[in-house]
C-alpha cells in the first residue's frame, strides 16, 4: 500500500506515506491511497485514540505532481478541479475526524506536503537544518490549491500569511516554529513519534481553530476601517512589484482576502478556482518548465560528461582579490573548501579576504602549492591574464584544473598561456557572487571531458547552478545580455525618452533597466569590448560600426560620463541621494521618434531571444535548458517567460518570426530571424 495503516494496542493509528518513486507526490496513487486511509480511520473512529501521519521517505511530502499539472488545459480544467476538490475533501474529513491527528514531519514538507500538515491538528518537525517548510507554489506561477491559502490565512492572519504565500518562502524548522507554522521540534525520529503520541494522549478531542464557533480570521474584522484601507491599497502595492506580469501573487492576494471574508468551505472553493485559472495559464507553464524540469535536469548533471567519477575540490587558489575574486573566495570557503586568495600586495589580498574564515590572503604564488583548482579573476586584460595563469599553474598540483573568470575573452585563446590546455576552462561568475546563483562554464577547443566534469562538480559543491557553453566571444550570457543594453542605447539615439525605456523594461519583467545596467558595467567597458572584437575579427566591422548605440556611448564617455563607478553616466549619482536619469539626455529625445511602447518592449526582449537562437545555431549553447536557466539566473531575463527560448515558445514560433520581421523592416536587420527559426515555424516545432 502507498499509505501503510498500523494500529497499536494503545489505539493510536500511524499512517505512513510511502508512494512509489523517490518522493511522495500528489498524484492518482496518492489520491487513491489517502482516500482508502481516511475511510479506514473513519470506520474505526470510535475505537482509536488518534492518528499520527508521517512518511517513509527522506522527505515528508514533495507536493503536487508537476508532470500532471503541466498537462492541465482549459479543455480538461473541470476534471482537474474535480480531482483537486476531492483531495481537499479527504483532508477536510481527516481534520474533522473528532480525534487528534498529528503530522510527524520527518523531512521537508513543501507545497502539497505542507498543506497535508496544515490539515492536522498538531505539527511536530524534526529539528534538522536540511528540512524546509513552506508553500513555494508562487515561484512556479501557481498558488497553494490544496487548502494552503485558506488554512494559512486562518492560522496566522492575512498580513502575516501573505509574504509567505506570495514570495513562496521556505523556512528551516526553527524559523517555521517562530513563524507559527509548526507547533514543536523533535531531536530525533524517535522523539518525533514520541511527541506525536504524547500530544494525542493529552488532547483527545481537538478542533481546528477555524472550526470553532464564532471564529474569525485574526486580522480581518467586518467594519474595521483600518482593515479596509489596508486591503484597498494592497493591490496597488503588489502591482508596483509585479508590473502585472506575474498573475500568481495577484491571485494569491485575491484568494486570501476573499477567502477571509467567507466561511471555510467556501474559501476552499475560491482558492481552487483561482488555482485552476493559474495552472491553465501560460506563465505557470513557462515557470514550471524552466524552474522545475530544466533546472532539475541541470542539477542532476544533464550537461556533465558521463563516465567521469565525481570529484570534490579540496583547495582552490583565486587570483585577484577584487570584487569578483573576493566573492569567489567567500563562496568557496563557505562550502568548506580551503582557499588561498592572491593579489599583487598582501594588503589587497587581506582586504579581499575580509576576515572570512577559511581564506588565506597572500601575495606569493608559492602559497598556491597543493591547489587542485585555480581560478583567475584579474582585470579583463589578456596580457595580465597571460602573466598570472602560467605562474599559478607552475606551483599548483600537476593535475589541477586552471580556470578563468573572464566574461568575454575567448577561452581557447587564454588557454595558450598554460602548459596543458586540456585542463583549462572558463568559470564565469556573476556579480555579486554570493547572491547570484549561476556559473557559466565555458569549454575551450582543447578542454577535456574530465576538466569539464571537475569544474561542473565544483560549481555544484559551492551551491551554484552550472550551465555549460562552448567557446566564443562573450560566450552566451555576456553576448546576449549585451544586445539588451545596446538596443536600449540605440533607442536613445533614435529619440526615445530614457524614462520610457527604463520603465517599459521593468514592466516587461527585466530585473534592471538597461540604462542602469549600462552604468553598472561602465560605458567604457562596452566600448573596449567593441574595440577588442574589431581587433580580433575585422569581418564584423560593418555590423558594429553601423550600430547606432556606440555613437551615443562615445559622446557620453567624451564628456566624462563613464558610468556609476565614475560618478556619472546615463544616471546622476548625488552623494547620499537617490540616482536619477541625467537631464542632459533630453538632447537626444524627439517627439516624433515614432517608437511605440509595445515596440520598445518587444525590441528589448526579442533582441535577446534572437541572439540566443544564434548562439544555439552556432553551437555556443549546448541545450535549451542551459539557455533558459542561464538567461534568467545570469542576466535577469523576464522570469515569467521561462527564459529567452521559452519566450519564443510561449509567444508562438510563427507569430514570433512574423513580429521579428516587422521589427527588422522597421528598426534594422539585427532583428531578422535566423533560417533555423523560420524552419521551426514552418514545421510547428518548439524549442
Amino acid at each position: 500500500m502507498a499509505i501503510h495503516f498500523e494500529r497499536d494496542d494503545e489505539g493510536i493509528v500511524t499512517l505512513t506515506m510511502d508512494m512509489s518513486g523517490s518522493a511522495n507526490v500528489m498524484n492518482a496513487e496518492y489520491h487513491e491511497a489517502m482516500g482508502e486511509a481516511v475511510a479506514k480511520v473513519e470506520a474505526v473512529r470510535d475505537e482509536i485514540a488518534g492518528v499520527v501521519l508521517t512518511s517513509a521517505k527522506k522527505t515528508f511530502f514533495a507536493g503536487g505532481d508537476l508532470n500532471l499539472l503541466v498537462q492541465v488545459t482549459p479543455d480538461n480544467a473541470a476534471e482537474a478541479l474535480g480531482f483537486l476538490e476531492d483531495m481537499k475533501g479527504q483532508l477536510r474529513r481527516l481534520e474533522q475526524l473528532g480525534k487528534p491527528v498529528v503530522a510527524a514531519v520527518n523531512g521537508s514538507a513543501l507545497g502539497g506536503g505542507f498543506e497535508i500538515a496544515l490539515a492536522c491538528h498538531h505539527r511536530v518537525v524534526l529539528d534538522d537544518d536540511r528540512i524546509k517548510i513552506g508553500l513555494p507554489e508562487a515561484t512556479l506561477g501557481l498558488l497553494p490549491g490544496g487548502g494552503g491559502v485558506t488554512r494559512l490565512v486562518r492560522l496566522l492572519g492575512v498580513q502575516p500569511a501573505l509574504p509567505l504565500l506570495m514570495e513562496g518562502k521556505q523556512l528551516r524548522p526553527q524559523r517555521a516554529l517562530q513563524a507559527g507554522l509548526v507547533h514543536a521540534l523533535a531531536s530525533s525520529r524517535e522523539d518525533l513519534i514520541a511527541q506525536a503520541r504524547a500530544w494525542i494522549k493529552a488532547n483527545p478531542a481537538p478542533v481546528q481553530p477555524w472550526d470553532q464557533p464564532g471564529y474569525t480570521v485574526p486580522d480581518v474584522k467586518f467594519g474595521d476601517p483600518n482593515v479596509y484601507s489596508l486591503l484597498a491599497a494592497a493591490p496597488a502595492v503588489l502591482r508596483k512589484k509585479t508590473h502585472g506580469v506575474y498573475p500568481a501573487p495577484e491571485k494569491i492576494l485575491a484568494a486570501a482576502v476573499e477567502g477571509a471574508l467567507v466561511d471555510f468551505d467556501t474559501a476552499l472553493t475560491i482558492e481552487g478556482r483561482y488555482f485552476v485559472e493559474l495552472v491553465t495559464g501560460q506563465v505557470a507553464k513557462n515557470m514550471i518548465g524552466t524552474f522545475w524540469f530544466q533546472l532539475n535536469e541541470i542539477g542532476a548533471g544533464g550537461s556533465r560528461p558521463s563516465g567521469v567519477d565525481a570529484a570534490k575540490v579540496t583547495k582552490v587558489g583565486v587570483l585577484g582579490a577584487g570584487m569578483m575574486g573576493a566573492g569567489i573566495a567567500e563562496v568557496s570557503a563557505k562550502a568548506g573548501i580551503e582557499v588561498v586568495l592572491k593579489d599583487v600586495t598582501l594588503e589587497a589580498a587581506t582586504r579581499g579576504a575580509a576576515g572570512n574564515p577559511g581564506i588565506t590572503p597572500t601575495d606569493s604564488d608559492d602559497d598556491l602549492a597543493g591547489c587542485d583548482l585555480v581560478i583567475e579573476a584579474v582585470f579583463e586584460n589578456r596580457e595580465l591574464k597571460n602573466k598570472v595563469l602560467p605562474a599559478a599553474e607552475a606551483v599548483a598540483l600537476p593535475d589541477a584544473v586552471i580556470a578563468s573568470n573572464t566574461s568575454t575573452l575567448p577561452i581557447t585563446g587564454l588557454a595558450k598561456a598554460v602548459q596543458d590546455p586540456t585542463k583549462f576552462i572558463g568559470l564565469h561568475f556573476f556579480s555579486p557572487v554570493p547572491k547570484m546563483r549561476l556559473v557559466e562554464i565555458i569549454v575551450g577547443a582543447e578542454t577535456s571531458d574530465e576538466t569539464l566534469a571537475r569544474a561542473f562538480d565544483y560549481v555544484l559543491q559551492i551551491g551554484k547552478t552550472p550551465i555549460v557553453v562552448n567557446d566564443s566571444r562573450g560566450f552566451y550570457t555576456s553576448r546576449t545580455f549585451g544586445t539588451y543594453v545596446t538596443e536600449a542605447v540605440s533607442m536613445i539615439a533614435e529619440g526615445v525618452r530614457p524614462a520610457l525605456i527604463e520603465n517599459v523594461a521593468k514592466r516587461a519583467g527585466m530585473a534592471v533597466g538597461p540604462l542602469a545596467v549600462s552604468d553598472e558595467v561602465t560605458l567604457t567597458l562596452q566600448l573596449k569590448i567593441r574595440d577588442q572584437t574589431l581587433a580580433d575579427d575585422p569581418s564584423v566591422a560593418g555590423a558594429l560600426g553601423e550600430h547606432p548605440a556606440f555613437k551615443v556611448l562615445e559622446e557620453l564617455v567624451a564628456e566624462g560620463r563613464t558610468g556609476k563607478a565614475g560618478g556619472a553616466g546615463f544616471y546622476e549619482y548625488p552623494e547620499g541621494g537617490k540616482k536619477f536619469l541625467w537631464p542632459g539626455l533630453a538632447r537626444y529625445a524627439r517627439d516624433d521618434a515614432g517608437v511605440t511602447e509595445q515596440d520598445v518592449e518587444d525590441r528589448l526582449l526579442f533582441i535577446q531571444s534572437l541572439e540566443t537562437v544564434r548562439c544555439l545555431d552556432e553551437g555556443v549553447l549546448r541545450s535549451v535548458g542551459d539557455a533558459n536557466v542561464g538567461s534568467v539566473f545570469g542576466f535577469g531575463f523576464a522570469p515569467w517567460s521561462g527564459g529567452t527560448l521559452q519566450f519564443i515558445n510561449s509567444y508562438g514560433v510563427s507569430e514570433f518570426v512574423e513580429r521579428a520581421d516587422y521589427l527588422a523592416d522597421t528598426y534594422g536587420e539585427r532583428f531578422r530571424p535566423a533560417a533555423s527559426l523560420r524552419e521551426r515555424a514552418a514545421k510547428g516545432e518548439k524549442f
